[in-house]
């Protein structure tokens, strides 16, 4: 048996009921293949893909807060430091009902190549809890961020982990959370990202990742001698990446007509209106539905089994932005046969493995999340240089360096696939380009 093939079976076997993280295993170590059979014996010795898939530190702790009617809730917080090769770990929380250790360890294990990818110094890791902060007043998301930081403080830093938002976590969240670390602590330092611009946040990071998605899909399809001016676009979700995304498509003239959100889809053939979008899910912080009502060129059709999906929809580029395995087989085959040309992955692994070997095979060019999405978490590093240096930049200077940070995420995957003899396939080049980089200062740094 290869030493790829004992390592994904390992992994199976000693973290069952953990499919999410089973998959990204699978994904990202099968596309390494020709790399790790290049050097096996070597990594084998060193055990270096055992050590690569398992976390150096996973913290599993409880979180006991009182709602607003006097009665103690009680969930868990989890953080799974996942590796620091080549920086401090560097990842999002998660708030949402469906966050287990599984789920965590999936997104940690994405997050060392994602950040490895961005060229900046910064590991992987990842933490969240399943408490849900739709329908909580603020003083009860209060609440349950000062007791999730009382005991996730004992674990970060501004050189050790630096959290940042993600789903269910906005600025609000991330606020509560810092006020209740600089308390506990008595330090004033750069250790969350996502923080309000009053208190060392970053201009640029509510857009980052969304920006940052539509900057590399254009190099892309550049390269491939397109333009993603004119291109008709589908985009899932409602939340931070995909408004800013398709705020992004529209002023490279491109026309998003779809978003969704938990309950239904929104199909708008004249283009997305961005500022009711953002009435709607970011102030109001309603349903799609009352996007509908206030657009009448809008259709809304709402989630349900048989219902058509919002990739249903004829379009040039879809970018998923909402969460993981969304884009199923058959999403994938009817992109196909609308003729789309490009998936580029907003979110975190929002394709599932059979739609994006469907993709490829169909000569759709696809860019994963690792890549696709990095525009976020390389903001959050640009926010700790300039907490570091205390100084604060301008809109325009992080927005300049975010577009280079994606450009060149571009280019090293592509060098990486042709290098390696797969000129076309963006995945493996993601996963080659940042896995080199990472498996490089593991090795320097010997048997830790």
């Amino acid at each position: 048996m290869s030493y790829v093939d004992e390592v994904i079976n390992l992994v199976v076997e000693k973290n069952p009921a953990q499919p999410e993280f089973h998959q990204a295993i699978k994904e990202v170590l099968e596309s390494l293949r020709v790399v790790i059979e290049a050097n096996e014996e070597a990594y084998r010795r060193d055990a270096l893909l055992e050590r690569i898939v398992n976390p150096e530190r996973q913290i599993i702790f409880r979180v006991p807060w009182v709602d607003d009617n006097g009665q103690v809730q009680v969930n868990t917080g989890y953080r799974v430091q996942f590796n620091s090769a080549i920086g401090p770990y560097k990842g999002g929380i998660r708030l949402h009902p469906s966050v287990n250790i599984g789920i965590i360890k999936f997104l940690g294990f994405e997050q060392i190549f994602k950040n490895s990818l961005t060229g900046l110094p910064i590991g992987g890791g990842k933490g969240g809890s399943d408490f849900d902060p739709k329908g909580k007043s603020d003083r009860e998301v209060m609440a349950f961020c000062q007791s999730f930081m009382n005991e996730l403080y004992r674990h970060i830093g501004a050189d050790t982990d630096v959290p940042a938002g993600d789903i269910g976590t906005g600025a609000r969240e991330i606020g509560y959370m810092y006020g209740q670390y600089k308390k506990i602590r008595n330090i004033y330092e750069g250790v969350l990202t996502g923080k309000g611009l009053s208190y060392g946040g970053s201009l640029a990071r509510t857009q980052a990742t969304g920006y940052g998605l539509l900057y590399i899909t254009a190099e892309m399809l550049k390269c491939n001698g397109s333009d993603i001016a004119g291109k008709t676009v589908a985009v899932s979700g409602a939340g931070n990446v995909a408004i800013y995304a398709i705020q992004k498509a529209q002023q490279l003239g491109a026309k998003p007509v779809t978003c969704s959100d938990s309950t239904g889809w929104i199909y708008d053939p004249e283009g997305i209106d961005v500022e009711l979008l953002r009435e709607v899910k970011e102030v109001k912080r309603a349903r799609l539905t009352e996007y509908a009502a206030a657009r009448p060129s809008a259709q809304y059709t709402e989630k349900k089994e048989g219902a058509p999906s919002v990739w249903s929809v004829k379009v040039d580029i879809a970018l998923p932005c909402a969460t993981q395995n969304e884009l199923h087989l058959d999403d994938a085959k009817a992109l196909v046969a609308n003729g789309c040309m490009a998936v580029c992955e907003g979110a975190n692994m929002p394709t599932t493995m059979e739609a994006t070997e469907y993709l490829q095979a169909n000569g759709v060019w696809f860019v994963p999340g690792k890549a696709a999405n990095a525009g976020g978490v390389a903001t959050s590093a640009l926010e700790m240089s300039q907490n570091s240096e205390r100084l604060s930049w301008s809109f325009e200077e992080v927005d300049g360096k975010l577009q280079n940070i994606m450009v060149n995420i571009f280019h090293n995957l592509d060098d990486a696939a042709k290098k390696y003899g797969m000129e076309g396939n963006y995945v493996a080049g993601a996963n080659i380009a940042g896995f080199l980089k990472v498996a490089e200062a593991m090795t320097a740094q010997g048997i830790v």
